[in-house]
Formats: structure tokens, C-alpha cells, sequence
């Protein structure tokens, strides 16, 4: 769908914060005598009506039968489609876009594929993976947007020019690529565990809205985890008018131990290139195997990956105070993220604090897991922190490690602070890992709040260790223009 394709038509926007606030003024600015409405919560729509917007209608109350009302309504990505009023409305004949779709839309080229646009989602990985693919492009002079859900939306950069587009997309956002009508160019996809049950409804729709960006969008070249079971049946399965591309087995990109491969060929080894875990540096195999899709010299551009800088609250190590190095993964949401982290640190007497908002995930498998990978001393904290705890209680004594809670951030820090002080430092040092494996809503806006919090508990500038490098459009890696506020 383009925006010109809303002219005349009733049209309301759902949701107020960055996107949007991106998706508004994309509509104005390409549409400036359009009425809209927009549907927010009344703590925003002070913002929205101080716009002064004579043609801008706010309201509060986004019911089922206000949504219905409308031909379109463009909802921001955190609002679920699957919520009862707008379920209502979709079969009263409402159409839910989200700013994904419209900005695909005004991309369409040859054979409907958005040329140089590499979309990239998964469960975990995709944000390294935009990244990587956005640096190296970058290093090799290629002019290179990064947006998408990794901070930058879209249509902030809808009339910017790149010979490539680093794109990162949510659960959230992979079926508004579809909805845009447009193919992209490649999509990349790294791996599937349950998440965001809450906003989709269940891992089933989960699974099919995440793929939605290969199944549905029929890219160009599908760029896929090998090592992913699902993924290695969805590969077989995908539309023919799709080329797909595998990372992470012996015929393309991959890892062996520590050195990195194009089929037979050894490159480099990857340690000391700066993605913590080999897990993460697997992720340097998904965005060289897009690079090569899109048309470059992968193994030229590789070695760049060495001057990578690392994305904040992944992995994120913040420095060490009173000789306890701090290790900041606020973005990890999943039981499988927590035990990633865990086997980075492997090495070290670690203090894991877990938990958050609960979404219903199941931390069974990870609680057998503690019985022979435990950490030195697990703390629990939050909603699903109690349940967590639960289950731990039952492994503890065989997995011999401290088992504490608390009932929320700063008092897990107190905790993990107090159980390493009660034994002799090991040799090899002690680290606090924030690991939630669960979402931050409730006392926190979002996993970055999260993170600068735990900075601050931890004795670091919360502001300083939160800046995503290169978003926006540049030729280099030195000369990305920075995003809008």
C-alpha cells in the first residue's frame, strides 16, 4: 500500500510513541490536507494535540466500534492485530498497516522487488546481524541505511537514499512486508524460539508471523540458519520464485571451532573479533551470507568485522567496580537467551539475575539445564520471578549453586552482591550477569530502560552505554548521519 493510496479515504493512526510519530508525519508530509484521527492514551495525547494540527483528530478511546469506523488504521508494531477491538473492526472491513508496510510500498521496483533492501528478524541475533550487514557494507563504501526496529523506524527515512538498506524486523513487523505489496530484495532469518506469546497469541502464530517475512513476502533470496530445525524444513517448503541461501553449514558460510569459512576456504580466525559468545559470532555468517546475495565481495568485506562496535544491553560487558566485572544482556527475553550468556561466562564465578514480566514462557527445560550448567549463584526477580524461583528450588541442591530473590532489579543486584561477597574471589574473577530471559514491562518502558537502570546500580553512566552505532544513512562507518529524535 502507498500513502497516496490513502488520499480521501478515513484513515486514523493507533499509537503515539516513536513510530507512531513517524508514521504521522510521513502521512502529513506526503498528504497535507488529509483529516486524520489519531487513537492514544490520554498521558500522549497532551503531545499530540500540542501539534496544533487543525486536521488532527485525537481521541483516546481506540473501542472496537470507534476502529470500525475507518478504512484504515495505521497501528503502530506493539499493538497486536489480534487484540478484540481490532479484531472486531478487521471483520467489520477496518485495514490494519502498520509503517513496514508503508514504506515497502513506496519501493516497489523491477519485478516488485525493493532493490538493495536485506531484511533481517529471528528470535535472537537479528539486531547483531542488521548491524554486521550495515558495517561491512559501510566498509566497503557502499552507502547504507540501518533502521527498522533495531531504533530507527522507517518512515523516518522514507525519502532517504541508499544503495542498500540494513532493515531489522520484529514479530511485530514481518507481515506489514507483505501487506506493502512489495518482495524484498533478501531476507534474512536466524532462528526461532518462543516469544511474544502475549502479542501474538500463541507460538504457533508466533512462528507464522515471524515467518511471514519468507512465506509470505516471497523475497528474492531467503538467507537461512541451517543449524535451526524448523528453518531447515521451512527451506524446502518456500514458493519457487524464491532462491534460497543457507549459513551455518559446510557448502556456505560458517564457523569451524573458532575459524571462519566460505565453503572450503578458511578466512580468519573470528576471537578477537568483538561479538561475545561463538553464538553471536555465528551471526557474522548470517550477514556475510546476505552480503553476498545482495551482490558484493563477502569474503573482501569480512575482515572488517574486527571493527565492529558491539550493540548496547547485548552481552554489553559495562566495565568492573570493587573487582566484579558487570554484564549487561537486558535485551535477552527468552529462557535460550539466559543459557547463551551463561555459556559465554562459563569461565568465570557468575551471579545470574533472572526474570521480568511473564509471558507465559516455559523455563523448564532451563531449570534441568542448572542441574550440570548452573552458574555459582542464580537471583530471581520479578513477575515470573516467583515461578522461576519454583522451579529452580527443586535442582538446586544438585546443581549446587546459591539460589536467591528479590523483588526486583535493585534488590537482585543487593543479592548477587552479597552472595559473591560471602566466599573468596576465584582467580578467574566475579561477574553479575543481567540475563532476564524475560521482557521488562511493568516497573521498566523497555529492556533499554532496563539496562541504563542496572548501569546505575552497578556504579556506570546509564546514558553513556546506551548509544546504537551508525543508525541512519551513510557511506562509511564514519559518517552516519545521526537518527531524529
Amino acid at each position: 500500500m502507498r500513502i497516496s493510496q490513502l488520499e480521501g479515504r478515513r484513515v486514523a493512526l493507533w499509537g503515539w510513541g516513536r513510530e507512531g510519530r513517524a508514521a504521522y508525519a510521513a502521512l502529513r508530509a506526503r498528504l497535507p490536507a488529509q483529516p486524520l484521527t489519531m487513537f492514544c492514551s490520554a498521558e500522549e495525547a497532551a503531545a499530540a494535540d500540542a501539534l496544533g494540527d487543525g486536521l488532527l483528530a485525537v481521541e483516546t478511546d481506540a473501542s472496537a466500534g470507534r476502529l470500525s469506523a475507518f478504512e484504515v488504521v495505521v497501528k503502530s508494531p506493539g499493538i497486536s492485530p489480534y487484540r478484540p477491538e481490532a479484531l472486531v473492526a478487521a471483520h467489520a472491513g477496518t485495514a490494519f498497516v502498520g509503517g513496514t508496510a508503508l514504506w515497502f510500498g513506496e519501493r516497489a521496483g523491477e519485478g516488485g522487488v525493493a532493490r538493495g533492501v536485506a531484511c533481517v528478524t529471528g528470535t535472537k541475533g537479528k539486531s547483531t546481524t542488521t548491524a554486521l550487514l550495515a558495517h561491512l557494507l559501510r566498509a566497503g563504501g557502499v552507502r547504507t541505511a540501518l533502521a527498522g526496529n533495531i531504533g530507527l523506524p522507517l518512515l523516518e527515512v522514507l525519502d532517504g537514499e541508499a544503495e542498500a538498506w540494513a532493515v531489522e524486523l520484529s514479530s511485530y513487523q514481518t507481515g506489514d512486508v507483505a501487506a506493502g505489496g512489495v518482495r524484498p530484495d533478501v531476507a534474512v532469518v536466524t532462528n526461532l524460539f518462543p516469544e511474544h506469546l502475549d502479542w501474538h497469541g500463541s507460538e504457533e502464530r508466533y512462528v507464522e508471523d515471524k515467518l511471514a517475512l519468507v512465506t509470505r513476502a516471497t523475497p528474492r533470496v531467503a538467507v537461512l540458519n541451517a543449524g535451526d530445525p524448523r528453518l531447515a524444513v521451512l527451506g524446502t517448503q518456500l514458493d519457487p520464485a524464491t532462491e534460497v541461501r543457507w549459513y551455518g553449514r559446510e557448502d556456505g558460510w560458517h564457523l569451524r571451532g573458532d575459524v571462519l569459512h566460505r565453503g572450503d576456504a578458511a578466512l580468519f580466525d573470528t576471537r578477537d573479533v568483538p561479538l561475545p559468545g561463538r553464538h553471536n559470532r555465528g551471526n557474522l555468517c548470517a550477514a556475510l551470507a546476505a552480503i553476498e546475495a545482495l551482490g558484493h565481495d563477502a569474503a573482501v568485506l569480512a575482515p572488517a568485522a574486527r571493527g565492529f562496535r558491539p550493540l548496547p544491553h547485548r552481552l554489553q560487558r559495562l566495565g568492573e567496580r570493587d573487582g566484579i566485572a558487570w554484564v549487561n544482556d537486558s535485551i535477552s527475553t527468552t529462557p535460550h537467551a539466559t543459557l547463551a550468556a551463561l555459556e559465554v561466562h562459563r569461565e568465570r564465578r557468575v551471579a545470574l539475575l533472572v526474570g521480568g514480566h511473564d509471558r507465559g514462557l516455559d523455563w523448564s527445560d532451563f531449570a534441568a539445564r542448572m542441574r550440570t550448567q548452573a552458574p555459582a549463584v542464580v537471583v530471581t526477580m520479578g513477575r515470573n520471578g516467583p515461578r522461576i524461583h519454583a522451579l529452580l528450588a527443586e535442582v538446586a541442591g544438585e546443581g549446587g549453586f546459591d539460589l536467591r530473590e528479590a523483588a526486583d532489579l535493585a534488590g537482585a543486584v543487593a543479592a548477587a552482591r552479597e552472595a559473591l561477597a560471602d566466599s573468596p574471589r576465584p582467580a578467574t574473577g566475579d561477574v553479575i550477569v543481567m540475563s532476564p530471559g524475560a521482557p521488562s514491562f511493568g516497573p521498566y518502558r523497555d529492556y533499554v530502560e532496563r539496562g541504563r537502570d542496572f548501569a546505575r546500580l552497578g556504579g556506570f553512566d546509564p546514558e553513556a552505554i546506551s548509544a546504537i552505532p551508525g543508525l541512519g544513512i551513510a557511506a562509511s562507518n564514519h559518517s552516519a548521519a545521526p537518527p531524529a529524535a
